[in-house]
């Protein structure tokens, strides 16, 4: 494996067999990919709810008094 073969990746940390152990990114790019992920998590929720009816605001205040 090659660093340059991944994006975003600087730096791949290997074992004797040349197992992958640790990966290193710059900060920059470590963020994006955090958002990436936060961005992906909050589209699957949407999704899942999508088709549910909303709640009016004394409905919800209902579960939580």
């Amino acid at each position: 494996m090659k660093a340059e073969e991944y994006p975003f990746v600087q730096e791949l940390i290997t074992d004797k067999q040349g197992q992958v152990l640790k990966v290193v990114l710059d900060f920059e790019e470590y963020q994006r990919l955090l958002d990436a992920i936060e961005d992906e998590g909050l589209y699957r929720a949407m999704q899942a709810v999508k088709d549910e009816t909303p709640l009016s605001l004394n409905e919800a205040l209902v579960f939580f008094t």
